[in-house]
C-alpha cells in the first residue's frame, strides 16, 4: 500500500517516520518531493547557487532532507521536469530503517548543459507500507550508508 499525504503527516506526528527539513509544500498526494542540497560532478561539489552540468556528464545530487524511514520503505522517481531536460536516473528503494540524506545518481544526456539549482526539487519519495515488520532493519542488514550527509560515493575497492 502506498502512503497518502495524510498518512505521511500522521506517521511523522507519531514518530514512525522522520524528515528533517520537512516542507509541507513538498508533499504530493502520494509522496514527498526531495530538494537539492549539493551537486557533485567532474570532481567538484556545488552547494550554493546552481551547478551547470555539461552534456553527456554523470552527476550526483544530495538531498536537503535527512530521512528516518522507520518500518516503511520508499521508491524514488525522478521529477518529470528533469527528464524533459534530458536528465536520466536509475533509483532503487530506500530500505526500512535507513537514516540519512540521499545520494542520487544522474546523467545529462542532452546536447547542452543543464542547470541544477540548489533548493529545487529533484525526485519524489513514494512511501510503501510493508506487509509485516522486518526481522532486521537496514542498519542490521548492511547499513553501508547509514547516517550519511551530503554526496556519498561508493567506496573505491
Amino acid at each position: 500500500m502506498i502512503l497518502s499525504d495524510k498518512d505521511i503527516k500522521a506517521r511523522i506526528a507519531e514518530g514512525k517516520l522522520g524528515i528533517e527539513n520537512f516542507n509541507e509544500q513538498c508533499l504530493t498526494p502520494n509522496g514527498y518531493d526531495l530538494t537539492i542540497s549539493e551537486v557533485f560532478f567532474n570532481g567538484a561539489s556545488v552547494k550554493e547557487g546552481a551547478a551547470k552540468v555539461p552534456p553527456m556528464t554523470w552527476f550526483a545530487v544530495s538531498t536537503k532532507e535527512y530521512v528516518k524511514m522507520g518500518c516503511q520503505c520508499a521508491s524514488l522517481w525522478i521529477r518529470t521536469s528533469w527528464a524533459r531536460k534530458g536528465v536520466v536516473s536509475s533509483f532503487g528503494k530506500i530500505d526500512a530503517g535507513f537514516e540519512g540524506t540521499l545520494t542520487l545518481s544522474a546523467f545529462n544526456t542532452s546536447k547542452g548543459e543543464v542547470e541544477i539549482e540548489i533548493g529545487k526539487t529533484f525526485a519524489q519519495m513514494v512511501f510503501e507500507e510493508l506487509s509485516s515488520e522486518p526481522e532486521a532493519l537496514y542498519a542490521k542488514r548492511t547499513g553501508n550508508y547509514q547516517g550519511q550527509r551530503g554526496v556519498t560515493l561508493a567506496p573505491k575497492k
